[in-house]
């Protein structure tokens, strides 16, 4: 009997033994005269039993969790200094392709593509359809940062090959690379720098379609030079390259949330390799032009890029636009698509001349945009302590009727 009336305290004991941890422990309490005090005993032992198993399987899911998330802490950390380090993974890629320009003879035109499709869809993951709606309701940023490439980019470069007495052709040159629309590469300095990815991503598109009349009509009007460019294979270009893989990403984003969230830690670091993968490989195919360009053209080039990036911030931030705004066309107006550039001059410039500005370009925009947008990231957005109401009537939403009334000069009714 006394052995039936152990075995039975006992039971409690064996039974939490396998329960899990989440149950809630419930003590038995023994009806008997004798073995009351027993019994009590025997509940503490079991409630502390029980507490002791719960601790330590609580423990070891702690253990489980904590490594996965120290992990993940390891990977953001390295992830962050990887991307502020983007200036410096230029240069030693660049150099690379310098030393050994065949060492990036794999990266075909198909990798080169694909590459640029890459950064694209690192960028649309983080995208949805309401950022281009909000955008697109006010376009004057998109208006103001076209301006700043096709007419005030132009003029610079004209008056930096004046001002530094460069030949006929590298004046060219230099009006080219001015003349022609802004980087993919743009778009991930956007992302690092904190600016309006959404953007970025319409002023790109907006300047690469643009470049099918403007690029030639600069040249011809500044240069005299008349530039042919084929219409259709940008416009096929622009819609492989950019529009598909951010609508890609758009749609991702929309229907499959989890997917993106478990991939978007990884897109700043896939940016960072195809840009970096992109400007090697450009750089490989005109190292000579490179190298034989000395400081009284390297100097105009980087000052092209440096004092276009800086203008493309100060004149907004003037004319009323936001800080994220002015990060936004300071990065697009700095960074050219210098390898289209290149292309251009070796396709319809007669003197050998002409396409070393372009190539000398390809590595000071990678570098200037990739240097203002890892110091923007450390220099927080100050949101404004009051509305500014006078910037609705600056910079009204778009309304198409009233716009189609004011150009015809009819009164909207």
């Amino acid at each position: 009997m006394k052995i039936s009336a152990l075995a039975f305290c006992f039971l409690p004991a064996v039974a939490n033994a396998f329960v899990p941890s989440s149950s809630v422990y419930t003590p038995v309490r023994v009806a008997t005269h004798g073995l009351s005090q027993f019994s009590s005993s025997t509940d503490v032992a079991v409630r502390n039993s029980a507490s002791t198993l719960y601790m330590s399987a609580s423990a070891n899911a702690e253990e489980k969790e904590s490594f996965g998330s120290k992990a993940f802490k390891v990977y953001s950390r390295t992830a962050s200094v990887a991307t502020t380090l983007f200036p410096l993974w230029t240069v030693l890629f660049t150099g690379i392709a310098l030393k050994s320009p065949s060492s990036f003879d794999w990266f075909t035109t198909d990798y080169f593509t694909g590459a640029l499709a890459a950064l694209m869809l690192s960028m649309g993951i983080t995208l949805k359809p309401s950022d281009f709606v909000r955008v697109g309701a006010r376009p004057n940023a998109v208006f103001m940062q076209f301006t700043l490439c096709y007419a005030m980019m132009p003029v610079l470069a004209l008056a930096l090959g004046k001002a530094f007495a460069l030949d006929p052709a590298l004046i060219a040159g230099m009006v080219l690379v001015g003349s022609i629309n802004g980087g993919q590469a743009s778009n991930l300095c956007t992302y690092i720098a904190k600016g309006n990815v959404a953007l970025s991503v319409l002023m790109t598109t907006a300047t690469t379609l643009g470049a099918i009349v403007m690029t030639p009509l600069l040249c011809k009007g500044l240069l005299g030079a008349v530039v042919p460019v084929d219409a259709a294979g940008i416009a096929y270009s622009t819609i492989q390259v950019v529009l598909a893989p951010i609508a890609l990403g758009m749609t991702l984003n929309k229907y499959a949330p989890k997917l993106v969230q478990a991939i978007l830690p990884f897109a700043p670091v896939v940016g960072v390799v195809s840009t970096c993968l992109l400007v090697a490989s450009a750089v490989a195919q005109v190292v000579e032009p490179i190298l034989n360009a000395g400081l009284s053209l390297q100097l105009p080039v980087l000052l092209l890029h440096l004092v276009g990036g800086l203008i493309g911030y100060i004149l907004p931030k003037l004319t009323g636009f936001g800080e994220v705004a002015c990060r936004t066309m300071a990065i697009e107006t700095s960074m050219k698509s210098s390898a289209f550039g290149f292309l251009l001059a070796k396709l319809h410039f007669g003197d050998y001349a002409a396409r070393v500005p372009s190539a000398v370009s390809v590595v000071w925009m990678a570098l200037t945009g990739s240097i203002l947008a890892v110091i923007w990231r450390y220099i927080p957005v100050q949101p404004p302590k009051k509305f500014d109401r006078s910037l609705l009537e600056k910079y009204p939403p778009f309304n198409p009727k009233k716009f189609l009334a004011k150009i015809t000069g009819k009164k909207d009714e």
